[in-house]
């Protein structure tokens, strides 16, 4: 009789983890669009703004995790928006396969920051990255061309409408960033990626 060992758990297939990082200037939903669609309970850094006892900010980051596939899964990492906490951004990168650029449509006077925030992201990882416009109203495609417009976007990369407190709005704008890094990752020639776990997997 042949006895069989146990299995090595080390030998065991790992699922994959892929870090996304969700950034933006102050106030235009990072935090929320983490906790809409996170699956665990978000660790959050949130503090009161000087000034405004109903208000908070972010100091360090926000994390939250979303399952895509049985053996694949993103960590979210937002990151503060405020200037004189900054410093984070450089941390948070590492390591990051592409990046969420949260763009409130209300706050035209943020546009300017936003753009200095996607140029830096760029700066600091060639990765994909998707603009993502929260609390548009009215004319989308009006609103879009504005917002690629005033950053600069590059035709390649997406830029989408979405409402950060709607789980499937903020699932289209995974899934759309998923695409792009595995069209970046076929470009650069690094290794197959499967489509069916990168696409439309995302729960």
């Amino acid at each position: 009789m042949t006895v069989r060992r146990p299995l090595d758990p080390s030998r065991r297939r790992r699922g994959r983890t892929l870090k996304v990082v969700v950034t933006g200037p102050y106030d235009a939903g990072k935090t929320t669009f983490i906790r809409t669609i996170s699956e665990i309970t978000v660790l959050s850094t949130e503090r009161p703004v000087s000034g405004d006892s109903s208000a908070t900010t972010t100091v360090a980051m926000d994390f939250g995790r979303i399952t895509v596939a049985a053996d694949l899964a993103l960590y979210l990492f937002g990151t503060p928006g405020q200037e004189r906490f900054e410093f984070m951004w450089d941390i948070l990168a590492e390591g990051m396969l592409g990046f969420v650029l949260m763009v409130d449509a209300t706050r035209a006077d943020g546009l300017d920051e936003a753009r200095r925030i996607q140029d830096t992201f760029a700066e600091l990882a060639d990765v994909p990255h998707v603009v993502a416009i929260n609390k548009a109203a009215g004319d989308d495609d009006a609103v879009i061309a504005t917002v690629r417009q005033r950053l600069g976007v590059p035709d390649l990369v997406p830029v989408v409408t979405c409402d950060a407190r709607d789980r499937d709005d903020v699932k289209r704008v995974l899934v759309t960033l998923l695409r792009c890094v595995r069209d970046h990752v076929r470009t650069a020639r690094t290794g197959p990626v499967d489509d069916h776990r990168m696409g439309d997997t995302a729960t």
